[in-house]
């Protein structure tokens, strides 16, 4: 009974990965963005004096959305690509990179350690280049669901070299405590 699988077979096996991974990507990275406290909300951002082309805060959280989705799926096209050459290392490379990716809000809105963070962009943008260079090799639509990744990773560096030109006292300042009137 050795069969090959029916394209509507594949195409559900393929659904499920990408059912079962795209919810995991998008839900570690709102964990870990949330356990930073990252964004509008987090005091000591507030205090930072931010570049022109710093979107809105609302924009982070719809962008980031789109490119886990987007990241998921890719990763979910590899996954469904058994036997494919190179896949092994594909798979690492991109936990890697996404592993990476994970800490940077930790980094820089957890620890406030703007100039590391900027290095870590850069380290990261290099794994994600590797990752969607060799996903190319395997699935070609899972390196183009990459590229968006690879343009917003050139963005958020471009933006935190800024904040860090803006604000040599970065990682130092010290925003008092909230007060709230009883």
């Amino acid at each position: 009974m050795n069969q090959i699988a029916s394209k509507s077979q594949l195409r559900m096996s393929l659904l499920r990965w990408i059912l079962f991974v795209v919810p995991i990507t998008i839900a570690l990275g709102f964990m870990f963005s949330q356990f930073a406290n990252s964004g509008e909300e987090n005091r000591w951002f507030q205090a930072l004096v931010k570049p022109s082309a710093q979107p809105p805060g609302w924009a982070f959280g719809a962008a980031w959305a789109i490119l886990y989705t987007m990241m998921g799926i890719a990763f979910a096209m590899i996954l469904h690509a058994r036997g494919a050459p190179l896949r092994g290392p594909a798979i690492i490379i991109y936990l890697v990179q996404y592993a990476l990716n994970l800490f940077w809000p930790i980094l820089f809105f957890g620890m406030h350690q703007v100039t590391a963070a900027f290095w870590l962009l850069i380290i990261i943008f290099v794994f994600a280049l590797g990752t969607t260079l060799v996903f190319g090799r395997i699935r070609k639509a899972a390196a183009w669901l990459m590229v968006p990744y690879l343009a917003w990773l050139c963005f958020a560096a471009s933006l935190n070299k800024e904040i860090e030109w803006l604000n040599p006292e970065a990682e130092t300042l010290v925003v008092p405590a909230a007060r709230t009137q009883i």
